[in-house]
């Protein structure tokens, strides 16, 4: 079963993935191309996935590995 924490590496390879720097939808579209089996194979996580992706990022925000652009939706890795 899938946790909120373990969507913060994978928000990290979305970014690096992508130049470092992207729209979070991006990000998104990279971790469900990468991860969507175990995603779907993990309960209700299917349906807030998208949710603890921007709670990973809001983590990792804190600790100062992301940087974001306002409400540009751009993340970015520090």
């Amino acid at each position: 079963m899938l946790k909120r924490t373990d969507m913060m590496p994978w928000v990290v390879q979305g970014l690096a993935d992508n130049g470092g720097k992207t729209h979070f939808i991006e990000v998104a579209k990279h971790i469900w191309a990468n991860h969507r089996p175990e995603i779907e194979a993990s309960g209700d996580f299917l349906y807030k996935w998208q949710y603890e992706m921007r709670w990973a990022a809001d983590q990792l925000a804190q600790d100062k590995i992301l940087l974001r652009h306002g409400h540009t939706g751009i993340w970015e890795l520090n």
